[in-house]
């Protein structure tokens, strides 16, 4: 690591240092001559589990440092990073309120279920409310509890900017330690980017830790273009609200081709893929976020762009409660991939 990094405080919501967990036989079956590694931020904790949770850590911290006694936020109607601000908000004695894009459906289940549980405010509105008046919507409800004595921070969706990149930028803290402890020398990192805030921290954070690393998006939504130039924005207003960091732009690497039919649309080949590795590995996927990027990690490794390197390390950024609502999904009359 750099000298003089200097993070801000945070609180202690995630269950780390994750495992970084050698693949036995999904490298056996999809390796390809490599050796692969997943690290586990699937266990962050429980209903904090993914990688929002690192995020909150300084989201929540900075909150609390300001005066915010509520947190509103911003997603689809499976957000994990929605569900996740629900809890950190409930085990720290504050307010969340949740802006929802979709339809509220009678019987809430996986993460909106969840978000209820907690305690949050929940307001659905529409695709096109959504897309048209988001910053307008976070401002009326920012009034909302401003005229009843509350002050509401605004959090970006999927926790994704200068503030929350941290999470990612300390996480690469821990993986320089796992690199060392399991002997890799040189490696791939590959995430799935939706938000782009974990991508933009890992990659920030690979090169402030010196990980002898390159770190790839696989993106599952929008495109190329979109996410180089959302990792370049979390960066630059990562430097502008801190300026003593060191200021290093960031070697940006996107996977692009396997949004397919869109967000949290998943083919039959995904699905597939996620028994596979369930059966094989004991670990879950999910349709959205992380089933794509391992399919199109498999699918890379196979066409050879991670060719001279052995080791590949596949981000688990969670997600196991949008399996429940996508259950039909699966065809469990044949065998999986």
């Amino acid at each position: 690591m750099r000298p003089g990094l200097e993070y801000p405080r945070r609180n202690a919501l995630a269950r780390t240092p994750t495992p970084l967990q050698f693949l036995e036989r999904a490298t056996a079956r999809w390796g390809g001559g490599h050796r692969l590694w997943m690290k586990r931020d699937d266990l962050t904790g429980c209903l904090l589990s993914g990688n929002k949770v690192r995020k909150l850590e300084f989201i929540t911290a900075y909150a609390q440092d300001h005066g915010y006694d509520t947190l509103i936020t911003c997603g689809g109607l499976q957000s994990n990073h929605a569900r996740a601000t629900a809890f950190a908000a409930a085990q720290l004695g504050m307010g969340a309120h949740l802006i929802l894009r979709g339809e509220a459906p009678e019987a809430p289940e996986g993460n909106l279920l969840l978000d209820h549980l907690a305690g949050a405010a929940v307001s659905c509105y529409s695709l096109r409310e959504y897309v048209s008046g988001l910053e307008e919507l976070f401002r009326h409800w920012q009034e909302h509890y401003a005229a009843r004595g509350r002050k509401a921070l605004a959090v970006p969706t999927g926790g994704s900017d200068g503030l929350g990149i941290w999470g990612y930028i300390a996480a690469c803290g821990e993986l320089s330690e796992d690199f060392d402890v399991v002997g890799i020398e040189a490696a791939h990192i590959v995430c799935a980017t939706g938000s782009g805030g974990t991508q933009a921290g890992l990659t920030l954070g690979a090169q402030l830790h010196g990980l002898p690393a390159q770190v790839w998006g696989v993106n599952v939504c929008d495109d190329e273009r979109y996410f180089l130039d959302k990792v370049a924005a979390d960066a630059a207003q990562w430097r502008e609200r801190y300026p003593q960091v060191p200021h290093i732009q960031p070697d940006t690497r996107v996977i692009d081709g396997y949004v397919g039919a869109g967000y949290a649309k998943a083919s039959p080949e995904i699905f597939a893929l996620i028994q596979s590795l369930a059966s094989l590995e004991g670990i879950l996927l999910d349709p959205v976020y992380t089933g794509k990027a391992f399919a199109g990690m498999l699918d890379q490794i196979a066409a050879g762009r991670f060719a001279g390197v052995r080791d590949i390390v596949f981000v688990h950024t969670g997600g196991v409660f949008g399996v429940f609502p996508q259950s039909g999904g699966f065809a469990w009359d044949t065998p999986p991939a």
